[in-house]
């Protein structure tokens, strides 16, 4: 190889090496680009009655400050109140289920009584645990209050940046591309924007349904805390494959203190949602968002995850949908459609 060959390769890997050093905030100016995509659209809606680009996205802005402020003082306390609840209502379930290990060794045949042996054991040691303690301690490693508050600052600060004018950091971005290649990268950020806009506004509109759904169907079996709950369950619609099954767990256990057929009315009620909102709203609503198989979801979902945490899973699939227009255009009809 030539030496200028090698020395565009340490570049390369000095500028991957980089990037990984700095992936958090890569992936922090993704969620704001993220935003504004879905933003920007309703920017241009209120510019048709104000000229005024930098006043529409002020105003657009207090708007959603102002409505997530209103869903904070209203939705939130309650939440974290009954979510309390939850908590001191696992011991019970742990307690519940201590007991019911210890009427079936008494009607089940010997060789079976070490392996129960092992399982009472197991709910011994939970229920020493403090588990208020461990959720605490959870929570806290899991996202440290200061880290979070400097990351939203810093994610509101870019979409503001970025709103009030667009164009200019899209044109900076282009000029990274030969200039052959431009309208072809310029043609792939326009699929990008529809791709995330229409899967931005179908998960959240399938998140209220389902919370909604959630809340009333939780109200109808009678099961406590059917508030916390239901939102939880719509909250963790935005992952998709992985939230149902976790956004389940904490009402079947809730459910198992009355009566274990409340318990198996609970999963049926959640696995009725899912198919709903598998097999109706999102094909009605997301009609236009590319369309991602299963698989390509799950899979997606477990590497970003991998890569780069928590953070990552949340942003699967737009990180998901933005690789699948660039390898579309560049790969399958750059290359692969004209051999």
């Amino acid at each position: 190889m030539k030496f200028s060959q090698w020395l565009s390769l340490v570049i390369l890997g000095v500028c991957l090496y980089i990037f990984w050093q700095i992936r958090t905030v890569l992936l922090l100016a993704l969620a704001a680009v993220t935003f504004v995509v879905v933003l920007n659209r309703a920017v241009r809606v209120l510019q048709k009655r104000i000229s005024d680009r930098r006043a529409a996205v002020l105003i657009l802005v207090v708007a959603v400050l102002l409505v997530l402020g209103g869903f904070g003082f209203v939705i939130v306390p309650p939440f974290f109140n009954q979510l309390q609840a939850i908590i001191d209502l696992t011991s019970q379930v742990v307690n519940r289920a201590q007991t019911w290990v210890l009427n079936l060794g008494d009607t089940i045949p010997g060789f079976a009584i070490d392996d129960l042996q092992s399982l009472e054991a197991i709910l011994d040691r939970l229920q020493t645990l403090n588990l208020e303690m461990i959720f605490g301690r959870f929570f806290t490693w899991f996202s440290n209050t200061l880290t979070i508050a400097l990351n939203l600052l810093l994610v509101t600060v870019l979409i503001v940046m970025i709103l009030m004018n667009p164009k200019a950091y899209r044109g900076i971005f282009l000029k990274l591309f030969p200039s052959s290649r431009r309208q072809q990268v310029s043609h792939v950020l326009d699929n990008c924007e529809e791709a995330i806009s229409g899967w931005f506004i179908g998960i959240l509109f399938n998140m209220t349904i389902i919370a909604t759904m959630s809340m009333i169907g939780l109200w109808i079996l009678g099961i406590p805390l059917a508030f916390a709950n239901g939102l939880l369950a719509g909250l963790l619609a935005f992952i998709p494959n992985l939230g149902p099954f976790l956004s389940v767990l904490p009402p079947a256990a809730i459910a198992l203190l009355d009566a274990p057929w409340k318990a198996i009315a609970v999963i049926i009620l959640y696995v009725v949602i899912q198919q709903v909102e598998s097999n109706i709203l999102t094909p009605l609503v997301m009609k236009k968002q590319v369309s991602l198989l299963p698989a390509v979801t799950l899979l997606s979902q477990v590497v970003f995850a991998v890569l780069f945490g928590f953070l990552g899973l949340l942003l699967a699939l737009p990180l998901t949908l933005i690789i699948q227009q660039w390898v579309n255009e560049f790969v399958v009809k750059g290359f692969l459609d004209q051999h």
